[in-house]
């Protein structure tokens, strides 16, 4: 197969890898080659940039609570109180 690629990819204008790449690739979604086929590749990078956006979510929540707890804790307000008068 890599003689094939390193053949027929300077006349489709791509690497010889990247052909290589894409025909391992679609011998895997025909089933004929173990691994993750291209659905579950997408389905894996989608759950990882949700992740990625939870736990972002997760951080600016986290520091919005640590805020309001200081904000609304009565020691702050009574020594803010009592600071401007």
């Amino acid at each position: 197969m890599s003689a094939a690629c390193r053949d027929l990819a300077p006349k489709l204008n791509i690497g010889a890898k990247t052909l290589r790449k894409w025909v391992v690739q679609a011998q895997t979604d025909a089933g004929n080659r173990t691994g993750p086929t291209s659905e579950e590749l997408e389905e894996i990078r989608r759950l990882k940039r949700e992740n990625r956006d939870l736990r972002e979510t997760n951080d600016i929540l986290k520091a919005a609570a640590s805020f309001f707890a200081r904000e609304l804790d009565p020691r702050n307000r009574q020594k803010s109180l009592s600071s401007s008068g």
